[in-house]
């Protein structure tokens, strides 16, 4: 019996010490407090999901996604994709999210393009071009997203409508009352097959490019790659016109005929403010973004390419840019979530986006919890491919460490 008791009580000790160490090891409180924090949001969503249950059931409305199918009744202006009043709610959403894709696509390339010319602008050596460019930043940086959008939408409101007055343009752009008009390219019956050689001739050229330019490092051949690079693409482009026998597009160019403006691409005066607007907002920041990447590059760095002779356009191209991009790229990636979250001012100027559709959908089904989880999942889903696709990008201009 003593034995047995003595055993006991040394086992009892034994744990009280083991408890004593572990209670004054640092890594134990840095583990449970990572516990403890878990479990309280968990709780804290519970207890959210359990208040919004049981208030939809005392409304009579329980919490699905049922509602989508259901009829919509009502009509959206513009669509990329055949759509009716008697189509489904769920449609009419997916009308709105291509709407939003596509502004927010667009409106990325056009204030990337902007951004780094008004950001080079910055720098130029020319006063006049660099104080206008100084001004393009303050004033578009400085002002609400918001009222630009609307001044842009007033703009079109108050440019003059078609009739039969209306003289040709000789620029192929018209900008009315009913939006604006630019020519564009439209496909033909062998744009697959140009797509998929021009393609296959892109990838020769890169590949013939690396192999000219081993050859020239290796045995001091002359690697003559920009001739081989274009050999391939021009023989895929003649073999893509021999077997189409077409062009691979169609370009169709605008024209007023009475009161009608037919061909080209003719987009809304809604999509047309919400473009601009978004485009010169962005840019002015990625400017600001270009220039402070550039300076970042040490002098030096140009100062060795003009010393062999390099024109300052090839400098900015091949020698400025490509390093100023390590500094670019992270605080661009902030610039184009904006840019694809600012698309929902677009129910200010009445452009049928997400927000806009989702927002009428809520207002004849009532189901506001559902749309807005719908709305804020898709809009964080786009966030998140940008910033992955970005992410990806960031890691091809970073220095590798051997």
């Amino acid at each position: 019996m003593t034995t047995q008791s003595s055993r006991g009580n040394s086992l009892g000790l034994s744990d009280f010490k083991n408890f004593s160490t572990l209670v004054r090891d640092s890594r134990f409180w840095k583990l449970a407090g990572q516990v403890i924090a878990i479990v309280a949001v968990g709780l804290f969503f519970a207890l959210l999901w359990h208040n919004l249950n049981f208030n939809l059931q005392r409304l009579g409305i329980p919490f699905g996604y049922g509602f989508l199918g259901s009829q919509a009744s009502f009509d959206i202006g513009e669509s990329l994709i055949p759509f009716s009043p008697s189509d489904s709610f769920g449609k009419a959403m997916r009308v709105g999210l291509i709407n939003t894709l596509r502004v927010s696509a667009i409106g990325i390339i056009l204030a990337t393009l902007l951004g780094l010319v008004v950001g080079v602008a910055r720098l130029s050596d020319n006063w006049l071009v660099r104080k206008l460019a100084l001004v393009y930043v303050e004033i578009f940086r400085n002002t609400p997203l918001l009222l630009q959008l609307v001044f842009w939408y007033t703009v079109f409101n108050k440019l003059p409508a078609l009739d039969a007055q209306t003289a040709p343009s000789l620029i192929p752009f018209y900008f009315t009352k009913r939006g604006m008009a630019v020519p564009w390219i439209n496909p033909t019956s062998g744009t697959g097959i140009w797509l998929i050689l021009l393609a296959s001739g892109i990838l020769a050229a890169a590949w013939l490019g690396r192999w000219r330019t081993r050859l020239r490092v290796e045995q001091g051949i002359p690697s003559k790659r920009l001739l081989w690079s274009g050999g391939a693409i021009a023989s895929a482009a003649l073999l893509a016109l021999i077997i189409s026998r077409t062009a691979p597009f169609n370009l169709t160019i605008p024209r007023v005929e009475g009161t009608q403006l037919l061909g080209g691409l003719q987009l809304s005066p809604e999509f047309s403010a919400l473009l601009i607007g978004l485009t010169i907002f962005t840019a002015s920041f990625i400017a600001e973004i270009v220039r402070a990447g550039i300076q970042s590059v040490p002098k030096g760095q140009g100062e060795a390419a003009r010393a062999l002779g390099l024109k300052s356009g090839i400098i900015t191209r091949r020698v400025i840019l490509p390093q100023a991009l390590r500094v670019i790229v992270p605080p661009l990636t902030s610039q184009y979530l904006n840019l694809a979250k600012n698309s929902s001012l677009a129910i200010a100027i009445g452009f049928p986006d997400l927000y806009a559709v989702s927002n009428t959908t809520l207002n004849q089904t009532g189901r506001a919890p559902e749309v807005f989880l719908i709305i804020a999942g898709t809009y964080l889903t786009i966030s998140l491919t940008i910033s992955l696709l970005m992410n990806l990008y960031n890691r091809t201009v970073q220095i590798k460490e051997r």
